[in-house]
């Protein structure tokens, strides 16, 4: 299992709670989580499957390389971690 957490900021809008997922790679541990949480994926995601412009994914406490297809394999263990930017002044 992969923990899936999201940012503080992020909780505000809508439930996200930190679980454990299964999945090979950044995208299917996504796709699982949105199964049971899919108000989240229009935070995470654009129309076309990429991460949003201002929404950044971390494996393991570094950047994923993949946003357009969340490709990043992922093992038992690991943590994904999606931080949305802030802006404002």
């Amino acid at each position: 299992m992969v923990k899936l957490i999201f940012t503080q900021n992020l909780l505000r809008h809508v439930q996200a709670p930190t679980l454990d997922v299964q999945g090979c790679t950044v995208r299917e541990v996504l796709r699982a989580y949105f199964v049971d949480y899919p108000q989240v994926q229009s935070y995470i995601l654009d129309d076309q499957g990429s991460v949003r412009k201002h929404v950044t994914i971390f494996l393991n406490g570094d950047m994923i390389t993949d946003p357009n297809t969340q490709s990043d394999g992922v093992t038992a263990g690991d943590e994904v971690f999606v931080a949305q930017a802030l802006s404002g002044g």
